[in-house]
């Protein structure tokens, strides 16, 4: 096999908040990629909206450094569980991985799940131990953490001989001790040429490129992202284009791409071991092959882990549905849905008992939210059902799948969290305490059980506790789970909502309306303090006598409503509640809106169990 000196690839894989993106920008800074004046945003690969807001990455993206005589292709991952299958597309088109682990909080689930598909794919690790500047680092057990964590999961003998660099990402600095950093990042840049080997080849081999990413450009219209195994690539070229279905179809590559630094430079051919953007495939999908047109031999499809949660999406059907958004047919919907499978392999899109609604698999509500928010961006009205977990059937039982918890608490609540995770059926695997007023603890807990879990969770350590899930098996069916104890305030009929009416209802609960606020029947306005729904009148106003009143000017102190982000209405309902989207607003409303309606089915289900 032959090899390209010249070239190297590698994934940047860790657990959300360690540093990737930070630790890409510094390196492309110091490579001399920007202009001494050049305004760059921060972490200029979070280039998405929805990733700058959020500060995390969601889309996996490559760029390109050169260093001396090589260019080194860095692709950037996500640390969300929630987008693994950007992560583990990443990892097929790399030889080796920069594995980020902080260097306080040590490595996280995320952490664990990226390495075990780098391990599976016999790649070699570099380990970086980002942010050592920070007061609490605790470098040393970080690394013996890591260590075990290589143990665990099985690793080889040449996989756990792996360098360890020490850097601050921030300050653009890496060195070999923790307390002997080097001005820049030549170390961490040494190392990974030293332990990421090139890409081989077979000089003989004909053509092949597996498509792995999807991008669009408006002038040339959808690129494919692929990484050349072996053969040539040649703009204008004819090749055999392998579809996943097996069929094969001639092609010929109308534009090609190689990355530098953070732009896509036209070349007119590109070797083995280059991750490259072709345009010509209208329609190519991810996992398809690129193939030579004499001797088509396609690589095997990617496959990526099946998802475990759903949530039914379906068009607005409120009273109030029309008045924001633009985008309202199911038509609309079902195109939007389609299109985005096109690049997001992680997803699935089922059909539904009704011709306007879909059930959409994915890998977890973060993931799941972020859809929703783009549509809702884009101009559609939507109705979102409850999370649910997916189960499978596993030797004639019931099994569903188990997340591994880590959480990081100051050490008074752990009494609370352990309360809390007991009553969703979690299982303690390890409770350390680092002597520093934190603990961490890690569980196994049914994934039904962590739905709705982080608002109550935040709100019990009062906003200090800091939680990461990520799916670790599946086990039998764990039996009914009661996670939320309140009820809901339902409003009772159309009207706007008024001070008079919210001052009354204050009492009986928390709030999500404020004065001035749209209501219909059927809408849950509050959260209320007792188990079962109320119906309440929050249109309710103040009856004018001429009568004067003692109190007639006294000002009327309103406790502020409970704002609700996506991914916290989402969390909070209930299986007969959905949460209504709009470009402007987020509501959440019963299922059946009608209350006669809703008191009915609740006497028919009590005299089923009755009877």
């Amino acid at each position: 096999m032959a090899r390209r000196d010249d070239l190297r690839n590698v994934a940047i894989v860790a657990h959300v908040d360690h540093g990737k993106t930070t630790l890409v920008d510094a390196l492309l800074w110091q490579a001399g990629s920007f202009r001494a004046n050049e305004d760059v945003a921060e972490r200029v690969l979070d280039s998405m909206d929805l990733e700058r807001e959020k500060g995390i990455t969601i889309l996996a993206k490559n760029t390109a450094v050169r260093v001396g005589g090589v260019k080194l292709n860095i692709v950037d991952t996500p640390g969300h569980a929630d987008f693994g299958g950007e992560v583990e597309r990443g990892l097929t088109m790399v030889d080796g991985v920069l594995l980020l682990v902080d260097a306080s909080e040590g490595p996280l689930p995320q952490t664990r799940f990226v390495l075990r598909k780098a391990l599976e794919a016999h790649l070699p690790v570099v380990l970086v131990v980002n942010k050592i500047d920070r007061p609490d680092a605790r470098v040393a057990e970080v690394v013996d953490e890591v260590y075990a964590l290589f143990l665990d999961l099985d690793a080889d003998e040449q996989q756990i001989e792996f360098p360890i660099v020490y850097a601050n990402a921030r300050a653009g600095r890496a060195g070999f001790a923790p307390d002997e950093l080097a001005p820049d990042l030549a170390p961490l840049v040494e190392t990974l040429l030293a332990t990421v080997p090139p890409p081989e080849y077979d000089p003989n081999h004909p053509l092949q490129a597996l498509v792995t990413n999807l991008d669009a450009s408006p002038y040339v219209g959808r690129l494919a992202l692929c990484r050349i195994h072996h053969g040539r690539l040649r703009k204008g070229a004819p090749i055999a284009w392998c579809r996943a279905d097996g069929t094969l179809e001639p092609a010929r590559v109308t534009e090609l791409y190689v990355t530098e630094a953070l732009d896509r430079v036209p070349v007119d051919e590109a070797g083995p071991g280059e991750i490259v953007a072709i345009a010509g495939l209208p329609e190519v999908t991810i996992g398809e092959t690129i193939a030579d047109p004499d001797d088509s031999r396609p690589l095997p499809v990617t496959t990526v882990d099946e998802p475990s949660l759903s949530i039914t999406i379906g068009i607005n059907t409120s009273p109030l549905a029309g008045k924001d958004g633009t985008r309202l047919t199911a038509t609309m919907v079902k195109q939007r849905l389609d299109q985005e499978l096109v690049g997001n392999v992680s997803l699935r899109v089922l059909p539904t008992a009704r011709p306007d609604a879909w059930e959409v698999q994915g890998r977890g509500e973060l993931q799941l939210a972020v859809l929703v928010e783009l549509m809702r961006r884009e101009g559609f009205e939507l109705t979102v059902g409850k999370p649910a977990v997916l189960t499978r059937e596993i030797g004639g039982k019931r099994h569903e799948p188990v997340e591994r918890v880590a959480v990081d608490v100051p050490e008074e609540y752990i009494g609370v969290v352990t309360q809390l995770l007991a009553l969703r059926k979690g299982r303690m695997e390890q409770l350390v305490n680092h002597g520093t007023g934190w603990a961490r603890m890690d569980y196994l807990v049914p994934a039904r059980g962590l739905i709705g879990f982080r608002t109550e969770f935040l709100t019990e350590t009062r906003g200090t506790g800091i939680l990461h899930h990520v799916f670790d098996g599946w086990e039998p069916w764990h039996g009914e789970l009661r996670t939320r104890p309140t009820g809901s305030l339902v409003a009772d009929r159309r009207g706007t909502a008024n001070s008079f009416a919210i001052l009354n209802l204050q009492e009986r609960g928390t709030l999500f309306i404020s004065p001035g606020d749209e209501l219909y029947e059927g809408m849950v306005v509050g959260e209320n303090a007792r188990a079962e729904d109320l119906d309440v009148n929050a249109s309710k106003e103040k009856k004018l006598t001429n009568m004067r009143s003692s109190t007639a000017d006294e000002l009327v102190r309103l406790i502020p409503p409970r704002p609700l982000s996506l991914e916290q209405a989402l969390e909070h309902i209930r299986d007969d509640e959905c949460v209504e989207v709009t470009p402007k607003s987020i509501r959440l409303r019963k299922v059946e809106l009608s209350a006669s309606k809703r008191a009915s089915a609740a006497s028919r289900r009590k005299r089923e169990l009755v009877g």
